[in-house]
C-alpha cells in the first residue's frame, strides 16, 4: 500500500506522514528531501534555475517517478509538496494506485508551525512580529484557495484541526483502512477533531 499525504505547507505531513510509516511498519519518505537528493541541489534553488512553478512541478516530478521505481517504495508513506496533486506529481501519481489524502487544518494552527529555511535549506530562527503574523496568515488563507480546487482529486481528506500528530496518524489510519475495505464515498472522507492540542515543528 502506497499512501501520498499532501496539503499546504506546515500543516504536518512530514510530522504525521511519519508517525503513519511507523505505525504500519512501512517506509516513509519526505519528497522535498527527495527531490534535493535526486538533483543534488536545495529546492530553492532548482526552483530559481525553472522559468515558473509550472516548470519546477513538472522537473520535481522526475524524482517522484524515481523514487516510486525503488523496491522500498512499493509500501510506504510520502509526504508530497503542497502541489503534489497538480501538473507533473498528478500525472505520475495517475500511474499508482496508492491512496491521496490531504490533511487541513485551520490557518491560525498552521500559522504556528511555520519553518523559514535558507537558500540552502538551512533552518532560520525567526520571530515573527504581529504585522508579519498578518501577512504569512493572509498567505496561508490564499495558499488554501489556490489549491483547494487541486485538492478535490484526492481520495480522502482529513481535518487535524483538534488532533496531536498521533491522534492525526491514527484517524487518517482508520479513515485509508475503510477507504481499502471499500467503503468509497463519492466525496472526500473528512475526520474533525474536538480539542485543538497540535503546535507540532514541520517542514512542509
Amino acid at each position: 500500500m502506497q499512501i501520498f499525504l499532501t496539503g499546504v505547507s506546515c500543516v504536518g505531513k512530514s510530522t504525521i506522514g511519519a508517525i503513519i510509516a511507523d505505525l504500519l511498519g512501512v517506509t516513509f519518505f519526505d519528497l522535498d528531501l527527495e527531490v534535493e537528493a535526486f538533483f543534488k541541489t536545495s529546492i530553492e534553488r532548482l526552483q530559481k534555475r525553472c522559468i515558473n512553478m509550472r516548470e519546477y512541478r513538472n522537473e520535481a516530478a522526475n524524482a517522484l517517478e524515481h523514487l516510486l521505481t525503488r523496491p522500498e517504495s512499493e509500501e510506504c508513506v510520502i509526504a508530497m509538496s503542497p502541489a503534489g496533486l497538480m501538473g507533473g506529481y498528478l500525472r505520475v501519481l495517475k500511474k499508482h494506485t496508492g491512496i491521496r489524502v490531504v490533511i487541513t487544518d485551520k490557518p491560525e494552527n498552521i500559522l504556528g508551525r511555520l519553518r523559514f529555511y535558507d537558500i540552502d535549506s538551512r533552518p532560520i530562527k525567526k520571530e515573527l512580529s504581529q504585522k508579519e503574523r498578518e501577512f504569512y496568515l493572509r498567505g496561508l488563507k490564499k495558499d488554501m484557495t489556490y489549491f483547494r480546487k487541486s485538492y478535490g482529486r484526492a481520495d480522502l481528506q482529513v481535518d487535524i484541526s483538534g488532533f496531536d500528530p498521533v491522534q492525526a496518524a491514527h484517524a487518517i489510519i482508520a479513515l485509508v483502512n475503510a477507504y481499502n475495505r471499500g467503503l468509497h464515498r463519492s466525496v472526500p472522507v473528512i475526520s474533525r477533531g474536538k480539542h485543538h492540542q497540535s503546535s507540532t515543528s514541520v517542514r512542509s
